[in-house]
């Protein structure tokens, strides 16, 4: 098992190269931050330490060291054992979102679940819409963006520009989000739709 360096010492980032382990914890912390929508100068702020000191952590270029391990971990809301946690497969990551870590989304629409599959800070936010028969959005509706879809499972009616499509397992299909735009499963099983849009998830309808 990996261990997750900590110590009290202070080191010279320049002379050392960062260890796979301190490159994790760094990308967990910023992970976490960006997840909580929080400042970098916030949580140094709240923990106590500076900006630049929580820079080179997130970066991995500097080791946590134990006097500020509690202090952080209050500043992010959690618990200190879940910053030095070497289970991968639990844990938050900058870059990666495992299956048993997928986040729900709110929706106001019926019949519909929303996973999210980007990891935080991502440009594009990904995801994967769960429609139950009959289950969809509303009324039509736009935003800014673009988004591209992959029907994964079942059939979904797509409406776009007042134009109604009808797209089946395998169909996939891409747009500009200006474009009002609704989508319905009239099928008699559950449909699966992987979904990216380039607009945030806080900034998206009850829809994408």
């Amino acid at each position: 098992m990996r261990r997750i360096k900590i110590t009290d010492a202070r080191q010279d980032a320049s002379d050392q190269t960062p260890s796979e382990a301190d490159v994790r914890l760094g990308r967990r912390i910023r992970a976490l931050r960006l997840e909580r929508k929080l400042g970098i100068t916030e949580v140094a702020q709240r923990a106590g330490i500076s900006v630049g000191a929580l820079s080179q952590i997130e970066r991995g270029l500097t080791s946590l060291r134990i006097r500020v391990l509690w202090p952080l971990a209050a500043a992010l809301g959690v618990e200190p054992h879940s910053l030095l946690s070497n289970d991968q497969e639990t844990t938050g990551d900058l870059y990666v979102v495992r299956a048993s870590g997928r986040k729900e989304i709110p929706v106001r629409s019926e019949g519909m679940r929303k996973e999210l599959l980007s990891p935080p800070g991502s440009v594009l936010t990904g995801l994967l819409v769960h429609v139950e028969p009959g289950g969809g959005t509303g009324e039509s509706y736009s935003h800014a963006g673009y988004e591209f879809g992959l029907v994964k499972k079942g059939q979904v009616e797509l409406t776009i520009d007042s134009v109604i499509y009808l797209l089946k397992t395998g169909d996939s299909f891409a747009f500009k989000s200006t474009l009002k735009h609704s989508f319905r499963n009239r099928g008699k099983e559950r449909c699966e739709i992987v979904w990216i849009n380039t607009t945030k998830s806080t900034e998206i309808r009850n829809g994408d």
